[in-house]
């Protein structure tokens, strides 16, 4: 589904990422790891769009898309969440998700009816599949801190995406709001047949959810496997997971 090969990404005389490669296949869940600094946050940007490369090729379903603007290229298939919460903070929940949808389908500017009359029922399905329907009026803002990372997940489903990039999806999140929102993750890959790309610290979680790992370092792709394969790799251990 996405590929990514030898990627580089420089800024003034900081090298962010340095050849880096990365293969996402249909119905997988992939985990970025490294430490702060490795490049990660940057090899999102690079396949969102929101950066463009010095060098190398992304394909995303048989098409390259360097060169495309981040809308086109979300248009294409692919969504993301951010670091911080993207959201709309002072529109309701169900406004936040309708504005997505009715992105998605073109809609947002109607000649007959009011835009907020449209796409009712399916952004009703989006809250519910994530959690959030009960909680559907209450003002973005006021959320919990997990809640706004669910609804910017949400947010994100409202573009009917292929694949599903997450960047650090449970950050600040109590170690009861990490194991449901990864539970989401994985029930929202296994009901709707998304692929997903995230990154993550939380080692417990990767190992737990990913069914691939790619480890970056200084830019670089050091390997990318199954969870057993990175565990069992000698460089890795040296270099991420603090030894054998």
């Amino acid at each position: 589904m996405l590929l990514v090969e030898d990627l580089h990404k420089s800024f003034e005389d900081f090298t962010a990422v340095d050849g880096a490669n990365l293969q996402v296949r249909q119905g997988e869940l992939v985990a970025v790891i490294g430490p702060n600094g490795a490049g990660k946050t940057t090899l999102f940007n690079l396949i969102t769009g929101h950066l463009k490369a010095d060098r190398g090729r992304i394909r995303f379903l048989d098409r390259e898309i360097n060169r495309m603007a981040a809308h086109e290229i979300c248009r294409q298939g692919i969504a993301r969440s951010f670091q911080i919460a993207n959201i709309f903070h002072r529109l309701s929940v169900f406004r936040n998700v309708q504005v997505s949808v009715l992105s998605q389908k073109k809609l947002s500017r109607s000649l007959f009816r009011p835009a907020q009359t449209l796409v009712v029922e399916e952004t009703r399905r989006i809250l519910e599949s994530v959690g959030l329907l009960g909680k559907q009026l209450d003002i973005a803002g006021s959320l919990s801190h997990g809640d706004k990372r669910i609804l910017e997940i949400a947010i994100a489903l409202g573009n009917e995406p292929q694949l599903l990039i997450l960047d650090e999806p449970t950050a600040g999140m109590s170690p009861e709001e990490t194991a449901s929102t990864m539970e989401l993750v994985k029930r929202l890959a296994r009901d709707q047949g998304l692929t997903i790309l995230f990154c993550e610290h939380d080692m417990d979680v990767v190992f737990d959810v990913a069914t691939h790992i790619m480890v970056m370092q200084h830019g670089r792709t050091l390997i990318q496997g199954t969870p057993e394969e990175v565990r069992r790799n000698a460089t890795v251990q040296d270099a991420y997971l603090g030894g054998a």
